[in-house]
């Protein structure tokens, strides 16, 4: 597991940048619970995920968020929309779905949302989210049925059928977009604008900065997908400052939401944008001679409040669009939505 004890460093960067930025109450709208054990693959451990889930945080329960929360924004009150981690074929998703319910239920004022693949119909739909009271979905680019995760199309992994139940419903959908140009590629714009508009009591919100981790996707974009109304933002992992500038002068502060993206953020390290790309930059994989500076790595957790700080100073946040964004937004738009009875 991950050490979280904080440096000096780390606590200089929360007093010294962060703690008059970070409101008292903080909505995170994207939290991920789970166990690696619905990695169903029989192989999970020297698969993809065993360096990382497999060794760091391999089941995460409600009082582990609870305790990073504490320990990276110390003093906070926390509330969430958590869902599972998308494990790809096989993973077990009646397991994610029934853990993440039980998991919930100790959190105050929080919700979940249900981990779907395409090939899930209409009554299983409905019956899971009675069983258990999650307020819509988390669908993956992993299980589109094109058999390519990186150049999907939004139905391809999240089919009409099921946009349906969530305009029907008022339902949450956290999409994270795929294809290399991520929202400024021209079918996933010309995607959400049809499916916003054909399906308008479905609630969607665009996972980090609609995947721009770089400002270029959301500056081209954002002319055209601004004034959609059932759309929202989460600004988890993105650590860019021009990024969220882009954002928020791109697409309207009131339509952005904190996301955490827990278990990333209390690893140490950067998202860094370079030409029309973006990478982790961690302790391990970059020179270490940096003898004229500091050459530790806080909280990636930190670096993301840092660039969503210093992205606002353009719009000069007030007090009350700040404590929207961390909270107000996020309250409002799941209190928005009703359970299946």
């Amino acid at each position: 597991m991950i050490d979280l004890d904080p440096t000096e460093l780390d606590t200089r960067i929360w007093n010294e940048e962060l703690a008059d930025f970070v409101p008292d109450r903080v909505f995170d709208v994207h939290t991920h619970i789970y166990r690696w054990a619905f990695d169903l693959d029989p192989n999970r451990a020297t698969g993809p995920f065993a360096d990382n889930i497999g060794k760091y945080f391999p089941e995460v329960t409600w009082e582990l968020a609870d305790q990073v929360d504490a320990t990276l924004m110390p003093g906070r009150r926390m509330e969430r929309l958590a869902f599972p981690f998308p494990f790809p074929h096989p993973c077990d998703f009646d397991g994610s779905n029934d853990y993440l319910a039980g998991e919930v239920q100790k959190g105050r004022n929080s919700a979940g949302l249900m981990l779907v693949h395409p090939g899930m119909g209409a009554a299983e739909i409905e019956a899971t989210l009675r069983r258990t009271g999650h307020l819509g979905f988390k669908p993956y680019r992993f299980y589109s049925v094109t058999g390519d995760a990186v150049q999907c199309r939004i139905t391809d992994f999240m089919p009409e059928h099921q946009i349906a139940i969530a305009d029907r419903y008022g339902l949450i959908i956290l999409m994270h977009i795929s294809k290399r140009d991520a929202i400024a590629d021209r079918e996933n714009i010309d995607d959400i604008k049809r499916l916003s508009a054909k399906y308008p009591g479905a609630k969607w919100i665009l996972a980090h900065c609609a995947r721009s981790y770089s400002a270029w996707a959301i500056e081209q974009a954002a002319a055209e997908i601004r004034d959609l109304p059932n759309v929202w933002y989460d600004t988890s992992t993105v650590c860019e400052s021009d990024a969220l500038d882009a954002l928020y002068t791109g697409v309207g502060v009131d339509r952005v939401m904190y996301g955490s993206d827990d278990m990333i953020g209390p690893m140490r390290g950067k998202y860094v944008a370079f030409g029309k790309a973006w990478s982790y930059l961690s302790p391990t994989n970059h020179a270490m001679s940096l003898a004229h500076c500091d050459p530790r790595m806080t909280y990636i957790r930190y670096e993301q409040l840092r660039a969503m700080k210093r992205g606002a100073r353009q719009i000069g946040l007030t007090t009350a669009q700040r404590e929207a964004l961390f909270y107000g937004t996020a309250r409002a738009l799941v209190d928005s939505v009703t359970p299946l009875a």
